[in-house]
């Protein structure tokens, strides 16, 4: 817009009048620097909106020789426009023709485009780079490392699918044979089997005695079946449960003398075993503290 609007404004300027006035700054500077000012505001509107050297921290006089030098500048523009041929008919024609006068050729030939320019030459050398022998070696050997990495992705894939088929009946066999959850029998069978045992395997009557124990209190709701717990864990889930003080204290008397026992590397006396199997089978009959 600046382009088009520079000629057009060039000749409209009233050099004959600006000539004259532009002469009288260098004397009003000296004479009457305060009319300066004014002067040059009027000389500004009277071309057109042609911008003029603004005053600044210089003298007057100095301004004044500025302001003077550009009218008399862009008068003599005007008149070797004035002398130039007439401007072609067609607008395209007509900005080339103000693009090709002198003022603007240096302009021109200035690149101000960096970014392109090095955009440009970027490009031309990743071409030269791309069309050499050594990127020829840098493609080959880059296809050789994605093969690579491909096919031991492959071999890690397969080696991981076997592994897995490897594993599955090997899980399949271990979840068959691991030992299913103990389902206790009902108490007065436990109490059987641990009479039977007493004479020839004392600690597998106090085992029994003790699983005759457990479901017995199974069979009165004061336990859950769950075979993860201890027996002290057990004894202290018992008041949550609504067992009495009595029951309780006599559930963990007969389970503290069990882990001591069964657990122990001494053999398990014949008596004491008698004695616990006792002791459960009359809790089981008349549990302390609950009604029967």
């Amino acid at each position: 817009m600046l382009t088009l609007t520079l000629p057009l404004l060039l000749a409209s300027l009233p050099c004959s009048d600006l000539r004259e006035d532009a002469q009288r700054l260098e004397a009003i500077a000296q004479n009457q620097p305060d009319e300066l000012a004014p002067l040059v505001r009027e000389l500004e509107a009277r071309s057109g909106g042609m911008p003029l050297p603004p005053a600044g921290d210089v003298p007057p006089g100095t301004w004044a020789n500025t302001v003077a030098v550009r009218i008399q500048e862009a008068c003599a523009l005007q008149d070797a426009a004035a002398h130039q041929a007439p401007p072609p008919a067609s607008q395209r024609d007509r900005l080339q023709a103000i693009l090709d006068r002198p003022e603007f050729a240096q302009a021109r030939r200035r690149n101000t485009d960096l970014i392109q320019r090095a955009l440009r030459e970027l490009e031309s050398w990743l071409d030269g780079f791309f069309q050499s022998r050594g990127a020829q070696s840098f493609a080959v050997a880059t296809r050789a490392v994605m093969l690579g990495l491909a096919l031991a992705a492959i071999l890690w894939a397969l080696l991981r699918l076997r592994l897995w088929r490897r594993a599955a009946p090997a899980n399949a066999r271990a979840a068959s044979q691991a030992p299913s959850p103990l389902e206790l029998d009902p108490p007065r069978e436990h109490l059987q089997r641990a009479r039977t045992a007493l004479a020839s395997d004392p600690r597998e009557a106090i085992r029994q005695g003790l699983l005759a124990l457990l479901s017995t209190l199974e069979e009165r709701r004061l336990a859950r079946p769950d075979r993860v717990k201890t027996n002290r864990e057990l004894a202290a889930e018992l008041p949550t449960r609504g067992a009495p003080l009595s029951l309780v204290q006599e559930v963990e008397r007969l389970t503290r003398w069990y882990d001591q026992t069964f657990y122990s590397l001494s053999p398990v006396p014949t008596e004491e075993a008698a004695r616990f199997v006792e002791d459960v089978e009359r809790l089981h009959r008349e549990p302390p503290g609950v009604p029967a």
